[in-house]
């Protein structure tokens, strides 16, 4: 597999739990300040191109400040006299726009060959310039099969591990990231929720997709027989995964659900557990230290995990190559409208490989009052679509129209082409 580098780690922007927290090399904070309204900046900097950019007016791109000298003998912080006259230049335009950047600290620039951790939110990083390496976002630590399927997805691509599913969307729209590799569905353990959810809350774009086989594997530290283990610990679907197996083996420890595979392995190896055993990839044991006990040991080797790739701006729909279409949408009067809906692809011999639904957060109970029964209580839901046309195609602009006569909401998530790689089951290659 293509070896993979990652830089400095990033954490939720959400959260406030106590991780390591490194800096970037550029030593440089960017505080955005979210404005409801579309600010048109001077210089044609930053106007507004899509709804979506006006909830992020400040871009992590590079940015030199060319700060006018000062003299700090007055008391100011960081030398802020005078730092209202400094002209920014982004992305090579220049601006005089206050992009409020403090200054602080750099840290050390190299991290000695050690496996870095997932970002936090002051390693705010400038964006790649033109021609540099492409920048992806993933969820979890270096070893996740997250991890691997971004190397799949973009060869030779510079992987940033991420603590949250929605810190690697963040990093996308921060431009921390070009792209962010985020999985959505298990042949074995169904539907991720949580990112179906965050692809209807933030308003990036599916580009692509990418099919991983995965192959797991029993990890201990070295020197550790399998009699010895009293707990095993992973992801809970990798748990679940693994069930019979691990039944089979005779292993009467107690299970543990943590955040990811390869954070097991990590978990592990840094205190030293030598009666806790990892369920995750070869890669990790590899990263970490630590000994294979049993390989393959997945319960069915059918194991794929389908993932998506995201984008600020969409591609364009082509029709020389086989497509699929992503959408969401939703009705006031609830789930009545299925059918119609399902019905517009039937009559145009659109296939569907996907559909799910999830909650409706803004109204997720309908009320019908009766006076003769009483009250029902319906649950809304959203609903997603996959389907295999491109928009390019007039069948899938058609097919889309005659929905948008049902729906009251409709949103195309992405059109983009679908992974023909050969099937091959899980090997201890992948």
């Amino acid at each position: 597999m293509q070896a993979l580098t990652t830089p400095s780690p990033l954490r939720s922007f959400v959260g406030s739990r106590p991780r390591l927290s490194r800096v970037c090399s550029d030593g440089l904070v960017v505080r955005c300040i979210v404005r409801p309204d579309s600010v048109p900046f001077p210089n044609g900097i930053g106007s507004n191109r899509a709804d979506w950019q006006s909830s992020c007016s400040i871009l992590a791109s590079k940015v030199h400040s060319h700060e006018q000298p000062t003299d700090n003998s007055g008391g100011g912080r960081g030398g802020e006299t005078g730092s209202a006259d400094h002209i920014a230049a982004v992305n090579g335009h220049k601006t005089s726009i206050d992009l409020n950047i403090v200054p602080i600290n750099k840290g050390k620039g190299s991290h000695n060959g050690k496996i870095q951790k997932p970002l936090t939110i002051t390693d705010l990083s400038p964006a790649p310039m033109h021609g540099s390496q492409m920048r992806v976002a993933y969820q979890g630590v270096p070893g996740a099969y997250s991890e691997a399927a971004a190397g799949k997805a973009y060869p030779n691509c510079e992987a940033i591990p991420c603590e949250q599913f929605e810190v690697a969307f963040q990093a996308v729209e921060l431009w921390i990231a070009d792209r962010a590799v985020l999985p959505v569905e298990n042949s074995l353990g169904g539907s991720i929720h949580r990112n179906y959810d965050l692809l209807l809350r933030h308003r990036l774009h599916i580009v692509g997709e990418v099919q991983l086989p995965v192959h797991h594997c029993l990890l201990a530290l070295p020197g550790v027989r399998k009699e010895y283990i009293t707990r095993v610990i992973s992801h809970p679907q990798a748990l679940a995964q693994c069930e019979l197996t691990l039944t089979k083996f005779g292993l009467h420890a107690a299970r543990e659900a943590v955040d990811d595979t390869a954070g097991a392995a990590e978990y592990i190896a840094t205190n030293n557990l030598r009666d806790t055993a990892a369920i995750a990839s070869a890669r990790a044991a590899e990263l970490y230290g630590m000994q294979v006990l049993a390989d393959g040991i997945q319960d069915d080797s059918s194991n794929v995990t389908r993932f998506v790739m995201l984008a600020r701006e969409p591609i364009i729909p082509r029709t020389d190559r086989p497509f699929k279409t992503s959408i969401v949408f939703a009705h006031d009067k609830g789930t009545s409208v299925l059918f119609k809906v399902l019905s517009a692809f039937a009559f145009r011999n659109i296939s569907l490989t996907k559909i799910e639904s999830r909650p409706h957060r803004n109204r997720p109970i309908r009320l019908v009052d009766d006076a003769n029964v009483g009250t029902a209580k319906h649950f809304e839901y959203m609903f997603y679509v996959d389907f295999e046309a491109s928009m390019a195609e007039v069948r899938a602009q058609n097919a889309l129209a005659e929905v948008q006569e049902f729906t009251s909401f409709l949103r195309v998530l992405g059109s983009y082409p679908m992974d023909m790689t050969p099937w091959s089951p899980s090997t201890g290659d992948d």
